[in-house]
């Protein structure tokens, strides 16, 4: 069964950066197209950046392009998302998801903006 878990979510001030990892288990982890996902406090969930299973492909939101970076290392089994010149309104719940045959979720990593 696949697993993913997120890290490297935390407090930042207002115009700095984290750098989110996911870290996913399974032998296919080469062969998913990944995405991430975020959720502010009290809005829906929104689709943040996706990747192709070879980096040959990424695709932003409108409200992130020319800001975040998503990346990914198939030799590490792990999937990035790079997130400088952070705002408030970046503060949330960060998912990161696997297109697999189970469409399977990470538990999520909190990243605070202040």
């Amino acid at each position: 069964h696949v697993q993913l878990v997120e890290s490297g979510g935390g407090s930042v001030q207002a115009g700095g950066s984290v750098r989110l990892s996911c870290e996913a288990s399974g032998y296919m982890f080469s062969a998913w197209c990944m995405a991430w996902f975020r959720q502010a406090p009290g809005k829906e969930l929104e689709w943040v950046s996706t990747i192709s299973s070879r980096s040959t492909r990424s695709e932003d939101a409108p409200s992130v392009e020319g800001r975040f970076t998503v990346s990914r290392d198939n030799a590490k089994n792990t999937l990035f998302l790079q997130m400088p010149s952070l705002k408030t309104e970046d503060t949330a719940v960060d998912y990161c998801f696997a297109i697999d045959s189970s469409r399977t979720w990470g538990q999520g990593t909190q990243v605070t903006v202040s």
